[in-house]
């Protein structure tokens, strides 16, 4: 089968190859891979910020396509059938324990850069009949940590959800708040990403550029009163923003860290307002399959920014690396 393989942890260790087929053990569907989409785990893997389990390897975490050999033992399933793997295949429900997350696909499992992959039929949802394999193959990681975000608050007709930035996670809890019912403020440092996101529902709009205290103009928004919901994907030091913009007894749902790791904060705001912080690591295949009903119960489209040809990986892995250029996702067609 063709394949890209990363060689090394740079971004310019792509090659395309060819290796044997896999092959399928009982409990497993042979899936033929039609699409991916990357994350920035994929980057952190492809400069070594994130440990692989060796190299060469087959990257990419989500991808989606349909049912090419059904294992022995597998029933549920047809060939031909449309099919998203959940990237982490032993977490298949309930909460997140070591052996959960143990094996990732496109870490140290095979990922979604080749034409076929072997994985347990557990691991598989079935992909919304209204969306095509490469808006399929978004929703595995952004999808599925969204839902939970917008869960984690318990996000209804009401609510007040504050975004930040417009990559996967964030465009996805715009799509879930705006199904559910909550007003919505999405912050960027682009006015042309504002009014994308203006046009998918957002009700209020922050250029974080021009007004850089995004917290305080969340606070005039509502009065005074703050966010129930923020989807914190910044960190660093914006994380004590998010907690000076979410109400008493919001939630902050932390999925990203494009602004560090460390974060000098206040503790009062989270013991006076007795506020929630909730890590992620985004989430169980129950959790997907959730996230795909509710996406195929309100007809939500993925978006998708920029779609490359797998002979492009070089190209699509550095567009996503650069940093505040996509809105939405970036896709790899096979």
């Amino acid at each position: 089968m063709k394949a890209i393989e990363l060689t090394a942890p740079a971004l310019n260790a792509f090659r395309q190859t060819e290796l044997p087929e896999p092959k399928v053990g009982r409990g497993e569907v042979l899936v033929r891979l039609r699409a991916a989409t990357l994350n920035f785990l994929d980057v952190a893997v492809a400069t070594g910020h994130f440990p692989a389990s060796g190299f060469p390897m087959i990257p990419v975490a989500d991808g989606a396509g349909e049912v090419a050999v059904l294992g022995e033992g597998v029933s549920g399933l047809s060939l031909g059938d449309r099919v998203i793997p959940h990237f982490m295949p032993n977490w298949q429900g309930g909460g997140i324990t070591p052996h959960n997350v143990a094996a990732l696909r496109g870490v140290n499992l095979p990922g979604s850069l080749a034409e076929y992959v072997a994985v347990p039929v557990a691991s598989l949802v079935a992909l919304p009949a209204h969306l095509d394999f490469v808006h399929g193959a978004a929703l595995p990681i952004a999808a599925t940590t969204a839902w939970n975000g917008v869960r984690s608050a318990q996000v209804r007709p009401g609510s007040v959800v504050v975004l930040l930035g417009t990559g996967g996670v964030s465009i996805f809890a715009l799509q879930f708040a705006k199904a559910a019912g909550a007003t919505v403020i999405l912050a960027s440092s682009s006015d042309e990403k504002l009014a994308r996101a203006r046009q998918l529902g957002a009700d209020h709009l922050i250029n974080y550029r021009a007004m850089p205290a995004w917290d305080e103009e969340v606070l005039e928004l509502t009065e005074g009163r703050g966010a129930d919901l923020v989807v914190e994907t910044v960190g660093g030091a914006n994380f004590a923003r998010s907690l000076n913009a979410a109400t008493v007894g919001g939630t902050v749902f932390t999925v990203g860290f494009i602004g560090g790791t460390a974060a000098s904060i206040d503790m009062l705001p989270i013991i006076v307002k007795a506020l929630r912080i909730v890590g992620n690591n985004t989430g169980s295949v129950a959790d997907l399959a959730e996230a795909t009903r509710a996406i195929a119960a309100h007809r939500i489209v993925p978006v998708i920014d920029r779609v490359f040809g797998i002979a492009e990986t070089s190209s699509a892995y550095a567009e996503l690396s650069a940093g505040g250029r996509h809105f939405g996702k970036i896709a790899i067609a096979h």
